[in-house]
């Protein structure tokens, strides 16, 4: 079985994004939310924003089931107050529990949370619990910059965090670190702010005793970790000159890097400097570039390409494809055997 880790509904019907915005003028008007519901979405408008787009690339790339959450940009927790974002993120979890019902075999849920700068994570873990007990959802996305760019709260290893480091452990899901839309215009949103927000989520867990209250949280980076296989020695020096432990012997023991890389030399560095066991098969579609490469004539964010053609013998293929998902989402499996 092939496992995409990391999968967004970026085709969900417009009609009901647009309800995002609908909260947000409500709530600068002072109106209450209360009553307020998305337009109504019919089971074949998600059918038809899913066959011709996620549905037709798994067929197509050969991948059995996707791990699927909201649109990443679109969680803005920037935008409103903490009550626009709990409903926005009801909402969402919602509809993506509706395509998870519709397509069992090949959607399983991970949930949006609701977050705003300075809110705290008290409506995150109630939303969290929702989603988890009530929706079998399996894991959960935390957006590190609530400000959209601007970092203005605490780092993920404050104390202010902890409530929902503890859920998670308590639920035993894992979470994605992913940041949302950048509002600041020195940071494109998916070539900048995604890349920088990876990196610095890094940083913060590596120079932390975080993983020491919490020894089973486990945090996923996507986009193969930011720039950090790429300056590997650069975090392997600054843990050890700072007394911290290596990093595969640190902080490599709860984090793990996804495969949404978009060429085949980045995966190959990736694979040569990350341990197995840390890498998880990811495509991010329909995401962050949607064209094909003129090179090569396949869609960037076909990553199991790539994978395919490195030199990795089968027990590394496996875990990368499947095993370490199993393991890094164990709730997975149950949700497997009930379809």
């Amino acid at each position: 079985m092939i496992i995409d880790s990391h999968g967004h509904y970026t085709t969900a019907p417009k009609k009901y994004t647009d309800f995002h915005f609908e909260l947000v003028g409500a709530a600068s008007e002072g109106r209450s939310l209360a009553g307020m519901r998305p337009a109504d979405v019919s089971d074949d408008e998600i059918r038809e924003s899913l066959e011709d787009a996620q549905l037709r690339m798994q067929r197509e790339r050969g991948t059995d089931i996707t791990i699927f959450s909201p649109k990443a940009a679109g969680m803005s927790h920037h935008l409103g107050d903490i009550s626009v974002s709990t409903r926005w993120a009801e909402a969402s979890n919602d509809l993506i529990a509706r395509v998870c019902e519709l397509y069992p075999k090949n959607f399983v849920g991970a949930a949006q949370l609701p977050q705003s700068d300075g809110a705290g994570v008290d409506a995150a873990v109630r939303e969290l619990r929702r989603a988890v007990n009530d929706l079998g959802f399996i894991g959960c996305n935390v957006n590190p910059d609530p400000s959209g760019g601007y970092w203005s709260g605490t780092p993920l290893t404050d104390k202010s965090w902890y409530p929902l480091w503890e859920a998670m452990v308590e639920l035993d899901v894992p979470g994605m670190i992913h940041v949302s839309k950048s509002c600041n215009p020195n940071f494109h949103t998916t070539g900048g702010h995604y890349i920088a927000g990876d990196t610095t989520a890094f940083v913060q867990l590596m120079q932390s005793t975080l993983f020491d209250d919490f020894p089973t949280l486990r945090l996923i980076i996507p986009h193969g970790g930011g720039a950090v296989p790429y300056h590997w020695g650069r975090y392997r020096g600054l843990a050890l000159d700072s007394g911290l432990s290596d990093l595969e012997e640190g902080v490599m023991k709860n984090v793990y890097f996804d495969t949404c890389v978009y060429h085949e030399p980045g995966l190959r560095l990736l694979t040569d400097v990350v341990p197995t066991r840390n890498i998880i098969f990811a495509s991010e579609m329909v995401g962050a570039v949607r064209g094909c490469d003129p090179r090569t004539g396949r869609h960037f964010d076909d990553t199991k390409t790539y994978i395919d053609a490195l030199e990795l013998d089968a027990e590394a293929r496996g875990a990368i494809f499947q095993g370490n998902a199993m393991r890094v989402f164990p709730r997975l499996q149950a949700a497997l055997s009930e379809n």
